[in-house]
C-alpha cells in the first residue's frame, strides 16, 4: 500500500503557494476550463499521475466535459472528437511534456499558432509547465489517487 511521503502545503506552505498562485494566474486566463483541464489530463496521463489524472477528470466533469472524449484522450489522435484548435493544443501538450524526444517541432508550434494568438501560446505554454510540475510533484509525495474532492465553487 502506498502511503504519502510528504504533505508540501503542510511541510513548505510557501512553495506550494507559488505553485498554487500559477494556477490562480490560468484561472484567470483567456483559456477555457475545458482546454486547460484536456491538457492537464493529458500530460498526466503521458507522465503517469494518477493522483493528477483523477483530479482533473473530476474537474473536467464538473466543467461539463463528456465521458467520451475524458475516456478518449489518451487516443486523440485516432478520434474527431476533438476540434482542430484542441488537437493542436494537444500535440504542443504531448511536445512540450515529452521534450527530450523532439523538443518542440516547428509544425507544432505553427499548427498552434493558427488557432492562438501570442498571449494565448503563452498561457497554454504555462498550463503545460504547471502541471508538469505539479505531476512530478505528486508522484515524487506519492500523493493518492481518489483523495481529492471537487471544490464546489470551482
Amino acid at each position: 500500500m502506498t502511503v504519502q511521503r510528504i504533505d508540501l502545503k503542510t511541510v513548505e506552505p510557501a512553495a506550494y503557494k507559488a505553485m498554487f498562485e500559477l494556477e490562480k494566474y490560468l484561472a484567470a486566463s483567456r483559456l477555457s476550463k475545458t482546454l486547460v483541464e484536456l491538457i492537464k489530463i493529458r500530460a498526466s496521463q503521458i507522465n503517469g499521475c494518477a493522483f493528477c489524472i483523477d483530479m482533473h477528470t473530476k474537474d473536467a466533469r464538473h466543467h461539463g466535459e463528456s465521458e467520451q472524449r475524458i475516456y478518449a484522450l489518451n487516443a486523440w489522435h485516432e478520434t474527431q472528437f476533438f476540434t482542430p484548435e484542441e488537437r493542436a493544443v494537444l500535440a504542443l501538450t504531448e511536445a512540450v511534456t515529452m521534450i527530450t524526444k523532439n523538443h518542440v517541432p516547428n509544425d507544432v508550434y505553427e499548427e498552434v499558432s493558427h488557432y492562438f494568438d501570442a498571449n494565448q501560446i503563452a498561457q497554454i505554454l504555462m498550463a503545460i509547465v504547471a502541471i508538469n510540475g505539479w505531476n512530478r510533484i505528486a508522484i515524487a509525495t506519492q500523493m493518492i489517487p481518489g483523495s481529492y474532492q471537487i471544490q464546489k465553487s470551482a
